[in-house]
């Protein structure tokens, strides 16, 4: 008999993957050219030159004993957080060193350990519909409790009216994800403003530390020159979490890392915490090959251009179709407002023209639907016809 808790978690797996273990099936059936996977943001593009490169310099080069040994801090090698500390403060202004990065199995194995460091059993954590539905999952791991803030379907910026009146004494921590899965939005300099005054005012009001939550793996994937806010230099008690499963297509890899900023309060503590929920998790350290590789590659730069066209294909065609949605910002997903109230509906009757779609309610807000458009150009051109057959049966 399995845990009681896993019984829920088994009951409301993923719909995200079961939607591409289905894709999967169907291209066995129909031939992959045929299937129009839109479920997985599992990057097409292949990582830069740069992360080949480095890979075979660091096995030629390196001490295999020690290129895959454990690292002597669970937190991972000292000089390649100096690295990425010194990348930080030369893209974005701030003073981190070394001590302020833990390197982390991707940024889901980084949001486990924050949360697993702070929270107390029944602590709240808030975050803003959509979201990311693992946050669920990652909150409930340690007896948290997530606190849904409405979605605007107007904007898709935070409600932050709703917001204010959702903190209490036991809210511990805001998540935010910007750029955004699943709309793409990118929240404005000016929301983010408005929800660090707000959180301000709530830890003077009950006495408490309320730490904001970055989760960025989307950060370089913007488009039209679009700013994405650093968020430590808004909120003294914020922690980044970082993935380079999007920057660099490394998403199997599971390489990232968390900034805790000594501004956080009793950041020393918080840090050496981190450390140790890095090793009792089970995560030991991040892979070890992995942070030298993206160490070597730290100023690469994304080309989003891929992206970029897929993103203006599939917008437009929508559109063309008669569907409603925001034009995404960032990241490489497309929210499209489902024609009939239940969008479990639409994704079934999509599946006819061998369409995948991942339903809102999937990220808590409901009539809605989700397209990675993280696939090659080819398959978002020869989707477009079964759209257009879609759209007939609501138009």
């Amino acid at each position: 008999m399995i845990a009681d808790k896993m019984k829920g978690m088994v009951a409301n797996s993923s719909a995200i993957r079961a939607m591409f273990e289905e894709g999967t099936r169907m291209a066995e059936k129909f031939g992959a050219e045929n299937v129009y996977d839109f479920s997985l943001g599992n990057p097409n593009v292949p990582a830069p030159a740069s992360v080949k490169k480095a890979i075979i310099e660091l096995l030629d080069e390196e001490d295999p004993v020690v290129l895959h040994g454990y690292t002597n801090s669970n937190s991972g090698y000292a000089d390649v957080r100096e690295t990425v500390a010194q990348s930080l403060n030369r893209r974005f202004g701030t003073s981190f060193e070394g001590k302020n990065i833990i390197m982390t199995v991707g940024a889901a194995g980084g949001l486990n350990v924050i949360l697993k460091t702070l929270l107390n059993p029944g602590d709240e954590v808030i975050t803003f519909a959509p979201y990311f539905g693992e946050y669920r999952s990652y909150t409930n791991n340690y007896d948290g409790v997530l606190v849904e803030v409405s979605p605007d379907t107007a904007t898709f910026q935070p409600k932050l009216d709703e917001f204010e009146t959702k903190i209490t004494p036991k809210t511990k921590a805001v998540i935010v994800n910007t750029p955004n899965n699943p709309t793409g939005v990118v929240y404005s300099e000016d929301t983010i403003k408005r929800l660090a005054a707000i959180m301000e005012a709530k830890q003077k009001e009950f006495g408490t530390d309320i730490y904001l939550i970055s989760d960025e793996p989307y950060r370089e994937l913007v488009y039209d020159k679009v700013e994405v806010p650093y968020l430590t230099k808004y909120y003294a008690n914020t922690i980044v979490g970082y993935s380079y499963s999007k920057s660099l297509s490394l998403p199997g890899e599971r390489i990232g890392y968390l900034v805790i900023p000594d501004e956080v309060t009793d950041s020393e503590t918080v840090l050496s915490a981190a450390n140790v929920a890095t090793r009792i998790l089970g995560f030991v350290n991040a892979p070890t090959l992995q942070q030298k590789v993206v160490a070597k590659c730290i100023d690469e730069e994304t080309d989003i251009s891929f992206y970029d066209r897929n993103r203006e294909t599939l917008y437009g065609g929508l559109k063309e179709c008669g569907f409603e949605c925001i034009k995404p910002e960032g990241a490489f997903y497309l929210f499209v407002k489902s024609p009939v109230e239940d969008e479990k509906e639409f994704c079934a009757a999509a599946k006819k023209y061998h369409i995948l779609m991942v339903p809102g309610s999937s990220f808590a807000c409901p009539g809605y639907v989700r397209l990675a458009y993280c696939v090659s150009h080819e398959t978002i051109v020869n989707s477009l016809p079964g759209f257009r057959e879609l759209a007939k049966e609501y138009f």
